[in-house]
């Protein structure tokens, strides 16, 4: 077994686990990139906590994300391209369907693995009124280390095609309007996305995310949540105290 194969099982193990709220069933999926144009993807209908080797099948980054362009494609083109984009001879079984959003963002030389799940807290606040505001506010120094100063917010739309184009638009527009590249993407009534360039850097994000969202949840019980100001924490994100922790923290990422 290859060393990427090896830690991405390894991650997803992790995110599975089902003492950790992450993911349960056949929940959230995982990949990792292989080369310039290949990657892992979980595939469909597998469970992140029990998942092996044979679970993950390599994909095509260029032939899958051809279909983003294609704005007349639908269900059955999907399934057609995904079919193309196989590596493997003969393989049979399907990507993920989130399988072209993890392409998109592993387009991206700095990110090398992504994790997707669903956190209980997480969607908790994702799926309240609430969402877009719990989504970017900041409340304590370790969040900014580990999410970003800001993160992608996504509002509700439905999984696959669709969201993997919502997911580019605003990805794009992220690094346009911030000058730089997230952490995460939260999706309302829908879940979590981290990103990062080791296995690490997904996990430390995601456990951070959780956390704080477990955090915001209590904060609006007890009246509403006091946002750090934009000022204190983009200071915080840029201090090189902080930069050097996160680079422990995260495995070498910043």
């Amino acid at each position: 077994m290859d060393t990427t194969l090896h830690q991405l099982i390894e991650m997803t193990h992790y995110l599975g686990d089902p003492n950790k709220n992450f993911a349960m069933l056949g929940e959230g999926n995982t990949s990792a990139r292989i080369d310039d144009d290949t990657f892992y993807v979980k595939a469909s209908g597998t469970s992140m906590g029990t998942i092996g080797a044979d679970g993950f099948i390599k994909v095509s980054i260029s032939k899958v994300v051809r279909i983003l362009d294609d704005p007349n494609a639908g269900d059955a083109d999907v399934t057609r391209n995904f079919e193309e984009s196989l590596i493997e001879p003969g393989e049979t079984r399907r990507p993920s369907t989130e399988a072209m959003l993890h392409a998109t963002l592993l387009q991206i030389p700095e990110y090398a693995f992504i994790g997707h799940a669903h956190p209980v807290f997480t969607n908790m606040l994702m799926s309240s009124v609430k969402a877009e505001e719990a989504a970017q506010g900041r409340l304590f120094p370790d969040q900014i280390v580990s999410m970003g100063p800001r993160c992608v917010y996504v509002p509700y739309v439905d999984p696959g095609l669709v969201l993997a184009r919502e997911v580019k638009r605003r990805f794009e527009a992220f690094i346009e309007e911030e000058g730089q590249l997230p952490s995460c993407i939260l999706m309302q009534n829908h879940g979590l996305i981290a990103m990062g360039a080791t296995p690490k850097a997904v996990l430390s994000c995601m456990e951070m995310t959780e956390k704080s969202m477990r955090i915001m949840w209590g904060a609006y019980a007890a009246g509403g949540p006091n946002f750090l100001p934009k000022e204190q924490v983009d200071r915080i994100y840029t201090r090189p105290d902080e930069v050097y922790r996160l680079k422990c923290i995260a495995g070498g990422q910043k």
